[in-house]
């Protein structure tokens, strides 16, 4: 597997902090996907910010590595794991999140990817894929807003994508997601009164296990190779010829829930390396 796809560790100096009162031990930013890939280091990012972090995912043994990374680094702040299911489990989750202070903060960043046309994609797969990456959402959405207001503000962050801009074939479910992420995002923007806010981040290629799976998958569905892949398909239009990093990814999400991003309502924060909006 090429080089530029085996993420890196998270470091200290890798975080981004910020002088932010809310960023406080009795605020809680609950985090989904938190055991790997972008969910950890927003975690772990959020903690160095002096969050009680509570990250949630079905894989207990990456939840237990996430918070051993956290003390590991002596954040600030500490993570706090609930094991659950984002298709069953969602009201569950938000009431042990609440068990660990206040609920200020939202992170969906939870995803998942299959790679076929649309005439052979497997139902299956796409209603699985919309359960954890739309439906689940809105569902902790609808579940955390109460809390937020209770708190007396609150952010949602939502992990859209490229693809909630434009699409690239045989990610249907993947496209379909990402575009209803967006408008998720808009909508609590429209009902937050001000106090409640929320904005989407939309990044090209990261150096997560999700990008390193479906490159083999990639390269088999369109006959080349691995490399071609990852240079021609993912960085081909990219005028930043290196794919994000995890921990690039989870500042966007401190930056955005932080009173520095005051003004970011329902928007979105692209970082793409100039992939959606230059050509040659």
């Amino acid at each position: 597997m090429p080089e530029e796809v085996t993420a890196p560790e998270l470091s200290t100096e890798d975080a981004l902090v910020l002088e932010d009162d809310r960023f406080a031990a009795e605020n809680v930013a609950l985090v989904t996907g938190g055991a790997s890939g972008i969910g950890r280091a927003t975690a772990l990012v959020l903690a160095a910010n002096g969050l009680t972090v509570v990250g949630t995912d079905v894989d207990e043994e990456g939840l237990a590595e996430t918070r051993e990374k956290a003390d590991e680094l002596g954040t600030d702040g500490t993570v706090e794991t609930v094991a659950g299911d984002l298709r069953e489990d969602v009201p569950e989750i938000v009431e042990s999140a609440a068990d660990y202070g206040d609920i200020a903060f939202l992170a969906n960043v939870a995803g998942m990817q299959h790679i076929d046309p649309i005439e052979e994609f497997p139902m299956e797969a796409y209603d699985r894929m919309q359960d954890v990456m739309v439906r689940a959402p809105v569902e902790l959405a609808k579940e955390c807003l109460p809390h937020m207001r209770e708190t007396g503000f609150g952010c949602v962050g939502n992990m859209a994508s490229v693809h909630g801009h434009y699409v690239t074939s045989d990610k249907m479910a993947y496209n379909v997601a990402k575009f209803g992420l967006r408008g998720l995002t808009q909508s609590i923007a429209a009902e937050g009164d001000g106090d409640i806010r929320s904005f989407s981040v939309s990044t090209g290629y990261v150096k997560t296990p999700l990008v390193t799976d479906q490159i083999p998958d990639t390269a088999e569905q369109r006959g080349i190779s691995v490399q071609e892949v990852v240079e021609d398909v993912m960085l081909g239009q990219s005028r930043t010829k290196e794919m994000m990093t995890p921990a690039e990814v989870a500042n966007l999400f401190a930056f955005g829930f932080s009173s520095h991003a005051s003004h970011l309502n329902g928007g979105d924060l692209r970082f793409d390396g100039g992939m959606t909006l230059t050509y040659e």
